[in-house]
């Protein structure tokens, strides 16, 4: 049944006020392209297409087996114990991190966990201090009622926050937000950058006391299993564990696995706080499914077939981060203005497209960098995300370019088209 259209509906603010995701709205432009049956080359998902990068067959078969078994009721609140257990063990192999079962959270990926840690360490009005481009952080602020703190970032230091920026901004936060490797760029922490940053907090929460509410880090780690090359991946309290008590990390296996729709992450940290967390999420009913958690938890012990799964799907990441790279800075080298910084992690890279102000061969101005967009797009047939979805300027040149629905023999035709759009501009 049909609203009545003089019905006038009221909503709160924060629900009014909700700013819709840029890249669902850039999906929604490509979607009615490829429904007129042109050709897009789409680069914009932070996912995987299961046709060229499906799930270990192992924990395929181990997830069906669970939903076999019947494992159908409701999981612990704060996840399966033998998850958690396996968890515990994963970290302290792969990070030499020790955190027990009951410091671990398992909930429905990564997102709940990142809305439970703003709801449980933030009264509104509250500063959350994080960089941009950064993913989601400003909507997270906004669903918690916190204040957010946008700290640019800049491309000579790959985009990744340092301490002297980010310095000014901590005197009164609660909260310092951070993600290595980064969405959107791909890019990572050094260990010097991410162990100066961690002096810091230690400094601030030293400077308050035990009188005033602590500054708190939360730490999204979960691209950290997809290094490009020798590119290594550093941790809070890895580097510095006088961080430990403030420090809340993110993780998961929706993009170690390419399981982005199987709906398993984790966080941890102190106990006091992941059990504050836990109800929150069981109010909400925020868990991972019981079958795919007992999967996980069976697959995860699996460790020959985690390491051949993981091989192969690294050396596809990589080859495709690598050709588009490659062809980036040919393009750059024979004059035409786009740039890319080297690929380090994730599924991401960061491209530049400095063609605003340009003239197209139909006397077409990109005015806007939004021009450029569309331009690209268009002509191109490139579909690529701004770093304005990320917080940035709206004229900042910089583009989020995702790999993981790329076809390899695509490629060089990617690059034919993008010069051939190129070409046109003046």
């Amino acid at each position: 049944m049909i609203a009545n259209p003089t019905t006038r509906f009221q909503v709160s603010a924060m629900a009014e006020n909700l700013i819709g995701s840029e890249i669902i709205k850039l999906a929604g432009e490509i979607n009615e392209k490829l429904k007129r049956g042109e050709k897009v080359y789409n680069f914009t998902i932070g996912d995987f297409d299961p046709k060229i990068f499906p799930i270990p067959t192992a924990y395929n078969d181990a997830i069906v087996a669970a939903y076999g078994a019947h494992q159908t009721n409701y999981p612990a609140a704060n996840g399966m114990l033998e998850l958690r257990n396996v968890v515990s063990n994963f970290i302290q192999s792969q990070q030499g991190l020790y955190y027990s079962a009951d410091e671990i959270l398992i909930s429905g990926g990564a997102r709940p966990l990142i809305y439970a840690t703003y709801i449980t360490l933030l009264d509104k009005g509250e500063k959350v201090v994080f960089p941009v481009p950064s993913w989601n952080n400003n909507h997270y602020c906004h669903l918690s009622g916190a204040t957010p703190v946008y700290v640019t970032t800049h491309a000579a230091d790959n985009f990744m926050p340092t301490a002297s920026l980010l310095e000014p901004y901590l005197k009164d936060a609660n909260l310092l937000a951070l993600c290595s490797p980064l969405n959107p760029t791909g890019t990572v922490f050094t260990e010097k950058q991410l162990l100066e940053i961690c002096h810091l907090v230690v400094a601030e929460n030293q400077r308050r006391g035990t009188n005033q509410k602590p500054l708190y880090l939360m730490y999204d780690q979960i691209y950290s299993v997809l290094l490009f090359g020798e590119n290594k991946h550093f941790d809070p309290v890895t580097l510095c564990p006088a961080v430990r008590d403030y420090t809340i990390y993110i993780d998961g296996i929706s993009k170690s696995m390419a399981a982005t729709g199987v709906r398993v992450g984790w966080a941890f940290g102190p106990a006091v706080i992941i059990d504050k967390m836990k109800a929150i999420l069981s109010h909400v009913g925020a868990w991972a499914p019981k079958a795919e958690q007992i999967a996980t938890a069976n697959f995860m012990q699996q460790e020959e077939e985690v390491n051949k799964f993981l091989k192969k799907f690294k050396s596809e990441i990589d080859y495709r981060l690598s050709a588009l790279y490659n062809g980036f800075k040919n393009l750059n080298k024979k004059g035409y203005k786009v740039d890319c910084i080297p690929p380090q992690a994730a599924i991401y890279l960061t491209i530049k497209l400095d063609l605003k102000g340009m003239q197209s061969k139909n006397g077409h101005i990109l005015a806007q960098q939004t021009d450029v967009t569309d331009y690209m797009l268009n002509e191109a047939k490139l579909a690529v995300v701004p770093f304005s979805a990320f917080g940035t300027d709206t004229q900042s040149p910089w583009y989020r370019l995702s790999i993981g629905t790329s076809k390899k023999d695509e490629i060089p035709d990617v690059l034919t088209s993008l010069e051939n759009a190129l070409a046109q501009l003046q």
